[in-house]
């Protein structure tokens, strides 16, 4: 299932476990089941961010897709199908 994750200082639906920072995530599926599967996808994904990197400013500051995607994020699945509206953080 795709995510779309935009950054969030307020209100997330889950957090990095290495840094703490929160993330909306949109859904292309809404079924629990195969959300409850995928967060811990992205969970692991937000985490490898951290690979090999000093900085604490490792996550992209504008929404971006787990699993990868090479298009505009705007225009993915998960973002269409979730509702994304804003872009701004």
């Amino acid at each position: 299932m795709q995510v779309l994750c935009k950054i969030s200082n307020g209100v997330s639906d889950v957090r990095c476990k290495v840094c703490g920072q929160g993330f909306l995530v949109y859904w292309s599926r809404t079924s629990h089941a195969e959300q409850e599967a995928t967060r811990l996808k992205v969970i692991d994904a937000l985490a490898k961010h951290h690979a090999g990197s000093n900085s604490e400013h490792v996550h992209p500051r504008i929404g971006f897709n787990i699993p990868d995607w090479s298009g505009v994020p705007s225009l993915s699945a998960a973002a269409m199908l979730g509702g994304v509206q804003e872009w701004s953080v």
